[in-house]
């Protein structure tokens, strides 16, 4: 990891810092239009082959069975399932508490004319949950939970098969039995995977149904499939790759920040870990923490993928902790961890982030899992402008307008000034029809 010194750096190497790789669309946007423009020619044959050729299995139906439930259920032990109902209880509890799902109180702008706002749940969703290197049963807690509380009606699930867990299906058991738990209907779960999954939910093909939002992470052809579609359909966010920032001082105890740098590292090889440390004694901190890295790292089964992911990664010194927060603010991670002391009195100092672990023990992991909040977050300095996936994510909002005749009488002289101005004569004829009826 790379070390830098805040206030020796300019606005230009801070912008440096603050810029991502990303994803280089333009590496794989021709073959993902190539998978977009067959499965549009030949629908689920297309989807089929690409199966067979990226996931090495052939089906006929990409659908989950009731049986692939059943076997799931019987495969998995007592304690993942007590820690699943455990996680979503937290979720839900969180995710209800925080939904803005009541109707706005009615408010009269003029004498007669009211207006409001009221939500309703967009009807059909699509969840991709990635289960390629490791099955993200956790990110069916993530989407499924919050699309039940808005009142989605149809969730459509799509995940990759896997050859090695032919005995349910080919989905991880895990996956199969998350979604039973959240009474998920196993006919809308499809095994399909890739760019593949996104263009059939966001078209619709024989078996797939066309969803109306797609939500859920995924590898750079998921996510450039998902921009692809944006057009089309709606998507959650955009997205790249997993990243967290690290705030940390003198007292931080550099075990638990060493771990929670392993943490987003093991993601892959494009994840990426910031490390400010601040105060005195920073730069003997910094290489202490350096150290406890590379130790914890070589007892992780994933340290190939963090000894990459290490190469994206950086360490900032800053002078104080207003410096650190400032950087943060202009970055706008994913993640934000404060391993110091007293941190949640300066939280309104915070601007731009995904989501924020506040103090020593708030690692990121709680927020993956079971804290109650929501772990598909923007990435890529998009914080700035976006926020995490939420029960709103999955509602619309109508607005409502009411004229009684004295509000036609007070407003409608008004609208037909505007209207005029614009040449729009119809909409001003719409309003003085009307104020001559009134007035018979």
């Amino acid at each position: 990891m790379k070390k830098y010194f805040y206030a020796d750096l300019s606005t230009e190497k801070i912008r440096e810092l603050c810029a991502r790789s990303g994803i280089d669309v333009s590496k794989i946007e021709k073959i993902v239009h190539e998978i977009e423009t067959n499965i549009s020619k030949n629908g689920d044959d297309e989807i089929r082959n690409l199966t067979e050729k990226f996931d090495g299995v052939r089906l006929e139906n990409f659908a989950v069975s009731q049986k692939d439930f059943e076997n799931a259920s019987n495969l998995i032990d007592e304690n993942f399932k007590t820690a699943i109902k455990i996680a979503a209880k937290n979720i839900r509890k969180f995710h209800e508490k925080s939904a803005d799902k009541n109707i706005s109180a009615k408010i009269e702008t003029t004498t007669g004319v009211e207006c409001w706002r009221e939500s309703r749940a967009i009807e059909t969703v699509g969840l991709y949950i990635p289960g390629g290197t490791a099955p993200l049963f956790s990110t069916i807690l993530m989407t499924a939970i919050p699309a039940q509380i808005a009142g989605v009606s149809k969730i459509i699930l799509c995940t990759p098969p896997n050859k090695k867990f032919e005995q349910t299906g080919f989905v991880a058991p895990e996956i199969l039995w998350t979604a039973k738990f959240l009474e998920l209907e196993f006919e809308n779960i499809f095994r399909i995977g890739g760019a593949q999954a996104i263009f059939s939910m966001a078209d619709g093909t024989a078996q797939i149904p066309k969803v109306d939002k797609i939500f859920g992470p995924g590898n750079a052809f998921v996510m450039a499939a998902k921009s692809a579609v944006s057009p089309r359909v709606a998507i959650d966010m955009p997205a790249g790759p997993s990243e967290v920032l690290i705030v940390a001082d003198q007292n931080s105890n550099a075990e638990f920040v060493a771990a929670d740098a392993l943490s987003q590292l093991e993601h892959g090889p494009d994840s990426q870990t910031v490390l400010i440390i601040f105060g005195k004694n920073s730069e003997k901190k910094s290489d202490e923490i350096l150290n406890k890295i590379f130790d914890q790292n070589e007892k992780l089964p994933r340290r190939e993928i963090a000894k990459k992911s290490l190469k994206n990664s950086f360490i900032l010194i800053a002078e104080n902790f207003d410096d650190a927060i400032e950087f943060s603010n202009i970055y706008a991670p994913e993640h934000l961890i404060l391993n110091i002391k007293n941190a949640d009195k300066i939280l309104s100092k915070i601007k731009n982030v995904g989501s924020v672990f506040v103090g020593e023990n708030a690692c990121e992991s709680f927020g993956d899992y079971a804290s109650g909040t929501n772990h598909i977050l923007p990435t890529s300095g998009f914080a700035k402008s976006f926020s995490g996936v939420s029960v709103n994510s999955f509602l619309k909002k109508i607005t409502f307008q009411k004229v009684s005749n004295l509000g036609l009488k007070n407003l409608g002289p008004t609208v037909e000034i505007l209207a005029d101005r614009e040449d729009l004569f119809a909409h001003k004829n719409a309003i003085s029809i009307r104020l001559k009826n009134l007035k018979k």
